[in-house]
């Protein structure tokens, strides 16, 4: 086969908000002849990223969905998969993570590493995605990478050096000098696609040298080779690439890019980087688990004769029907093949097989190792192996966070409640965070995720997509119930009635837990419990724990011990122990002085230090604690902790307060005991509810 397997890279580019990685994308479809104009990111010119097809992610400025596309350069083949930013669509960070084997990790160098950047570190290491840093925005007022450089050794604790110094700041940046090679690179012409190679300008030499030394130490600790050369001023430019590229692919190491997508300088060096130290599908180890044997780890090849193995990590409701995004670890997937999508155990024939281009697409009859492509029609769910008849494989599934908000949405016609469900059932198939559920003392139905951006992206999609006329509740936060100290129970389920009756007694106590949602203990001795009913009694508990007694939400932090009870040689049976568990843990659940948790959020709020006492105060009105605040020239950062109750329209506050120049990111950090006073509120509100729908 023609295909050479090294030249292909799976590359990621991800960031926080507003680092410009949307932008450093349209830019490398551009040099790598993918289109032909460049447009701006925030749609001046009306049309938009190319990347961002969706409309809301045009009006936005933002990238909603991860979007895929495969280029060329330099005889190589990329695909590149653009990532959300925002912290509400994480788990389309995940997804793609998941599927890729090396990362852009992009940097702005005024607000260097910032809270998201943050999140999206710990996404990579998580599953141990390599990666090189871009610091883009050197043309800004204030840009300083040396300064970001350090950052990301400070806060990331990663072994960062530069590769490349910058030839000007600010308005002045011109180029920028290799490191590795000792030549100044200049991007002339109208798009910067000419690349001039000239000697390093004599005022930089002395600084390019400090910045060469300190590059080739660190390289050096990956290359016998390399430290031999230099004591004997023997090194070339391979030598260098290889060990950069040893320390890149096993973690240790992260060369540092620089320049400005908007203004296309530093792009091509970059894409050289990616060929140079980004590993290709075959220097990646990727695990399944074997059903058919225990779940035991199978190490995957990347060999098209073998068995196939993929894993659909993205479903996209298109205007041609159900797009599965698919990425292929080992075999091929040819047109006609026959699949097997191991969690719904049903067999499937692939039937149209295409590659993406962001929102276009074209038709192909092969997928091979490596390799990303769409498949159509198949009915799957995100996340779904699909592997050859022959083995029995799942991919380890990716780590989806529990929603942290909830909404009641109600449709206002016939019409629109129909197509509500339809919209549902897409987004929740496509989006694990986002769930949906009726509630039955409401009959309200209540969508949950993972941030009122995210509900309000949903929202806005079913008006547009589907003409669903729907109106939305106020917020509910998922609150939960703990205990905060230890109670005894000793309770006997005792019921009569011709023929056979219910009996069981359960004695034992229960303590708050601080790690874990629940935990059970048997500690019965002599059989005064049967051994068949422990279980049941376990049963019980988990029942009683899904909805508490204060406000009706699920109670979190319990660990049940029974020690003691008592049985009947015809009376007893599981359901009797059940029934004997849920009297017990009520019992028990007032004595142990329950209390109501809430979500608590981590704000990271920067903005101009001008604004900065305003920021304090209107955290500390929101009941918030300031963690830390850092001031870095005229730009202040502040990181808080704030109950997710206290921050709904925030962010219309906070632009009013700041003049539109502030922003802020949250996610969940914790749950944390509620004040008395508004749990009180709380309890009496649902009771009062309670007795309304008693009195129906």
């Amino acid at each position: 086969m023609s295909f050479d397997i090294s030249k292909m890279r799976n590359i990621g580019i991800s960031a926080h908000i507003d680092s410009g990685k949307t932008t450093l994308s349209e830019r490398i479809l551009f040099y790598c002849n993918k289109i032909h104009t460049i447009h701006e990111v925030k749609g001046k010119d009306g049309v938009g990223a190319v990347m961002d097809n969706m409309e809301l992610e045009k009006e936005r400025g933002i990238t909603i969905q991860s979007a895929s596309t495969q280029v060329n350069w330099k005889d190589h083949t990329f695909n590149v998969i653009d990532t959300p930013g925002h912290v509400d669509f994480t788990v389309e960070v995940e997804r793609s993570l998941r599927v890729l084997d090396g990362a852009i990790l992009v940097l702005c160098s005024v607000g260097g590493v910032q809270s998201q950047s943050i999140t999206v570190d710990r996404q990579l290491k998580r599953y141990h995605v390599p990666r090189i840093a871009f610091v883009n925005k050197c043309d800004r007022t204030g840009a300083n990478p040396f300064k970001v450089r350090m950052q990301l050794r400070e806060k990331l604790g990663l072994n960062a050096y530069m590769v490349e110094i910058p030839i000007g700041l600010e308005d002045k940046l011109e180029g920028v000098v290799d490191l590795i090679a000792m030549k100044a690179l200049y991007f002339e012409g109208e798009s910067g696609t000419e690349l001039r190679v000239a000697e390093i300008p004599a005022h930089l030499v002395e600084e390019a040298e400090k910045y060469r030394e300190e590059l080739l130490d660190a390289a050096s600790m990956f290359s016998d080779e390399l430290m031999e050369a230099m004591l004997e001023d023997t090194v070339t430019e391979d030598m260098i690439n290889d060990a950069i590229r040893i320390g890149t692919l096993s973690e240790q190491f992260v060369p540092v890019y620089l320049g400005s997508a908007h203004k296309n300088k530093g792009i091509q060096p970059l894409l050289d980087g990616v060929v140079k130290f980004l590993p290709n599908p075959t220097e990646v180890k990727n695990y399944a688990l074997d059903l058919d044997n225990n779940e035991e780890e199978v190490l995957l090849s990347c060999d098209e004769k073998s068995p196939t193995v993929s894993l659909g990590f993205k479903l996209e409701d298109g205007q041609y029907g159900q797009l599965t995004y698919v990425r292929i670890f080992q075999g091929s997937i040819k047109k006609g093949d026959e699949l097997f999508n191991t969690r719904a155990r049903k067999k499937f024939k692939v039937g149209r097989l295409v590659r993406m281009s962001s929102n276009t697409m074209e038709d192909i009859n092969e997928g091979v190792p490596g390799d990303i492509v769409a498949l159509f029609g198949v009915d799957c769910a995100s996340g779904d192996t699909f592997c050859s008849p022959s083995v029995n494989y799942a991919m380890t599934s990716m780590f989806v966070p529990d929603p942290v908000i909830s909404l009641a949405i109600t449709p206002k016609d016939k019409k629109s409640s129909d197509q509500m469900a339809k919209a549902l059932n897409r987004f929740t198939k496509e989006d694990p965070t986002f769930q949906t559920y009726v509630d039955p003392e409401s009959n309200q139905t209540i969508i949950k995720g993972m941030g009122e951006l995210h509900l309000e992206v949903y929202v806005e999609r079913m008006k547009r997509e589907y003409k669903a006329e729907v109106e939305t509740g106020m917020p509910q936060v998922a609150y939960r119930e703990s205990i905060t100290q230890q109670a005894e129970f000793n309770y006997t389920h005792k019921k009569q009635s011709g023929g056979s009756g219910q009996y069981g007694r359960v004695a034992g106590f229960m303590e708050p837990l601080a790690d874990k949602d629940y935990e059970f203990v048997d500690a019965i001795k002599g059989g005064v419990i049967p051994n068949e009913y422990i279980p049941s009694c376990d049963k019980g508990f988990k029942a009683s724990m899904q909805k508490g007694s204060l406000i009706g939400y699920p109670i979190v932090g319990v660990k049940c011990t029974i020690n003691d009870g008592q049985y009947h040689p015809v009376d007893s049976s599981d359901i009797a122990f059940q029934q004997a568990a849920i009297g017990a843990f009520r019992e028990a659940y007032l004595k142990a002085k329950p209390v109501i948790l809430e979500p608590i959020m981590k704000v990271s709020i920067e903005g101009p230090t001008e604004f900065q006492g305003n920021i304090f105060a209107v955290i500390n009105q929101r009941r918030g604690i300031i963690v830390s605040s850092t001031e870095d020239g005229t730009f202040s950062r502040v990181e808080s902790e704030v109950p997710l109750s206290e921050m709904f329209g925030f962010s219309t506050i906070l632009r009013s307060l700041t003049q539109g120049k502030a922003e802020f990111t949250m996610e969940f950090q914790k749950y944390g005991k509620v004040p008395t006073n508004i749990s009180e509120a709380l309890i009496k509100e649902y009771e009062e509810k309670r007795k309304k729908e008693q009195g129906k």
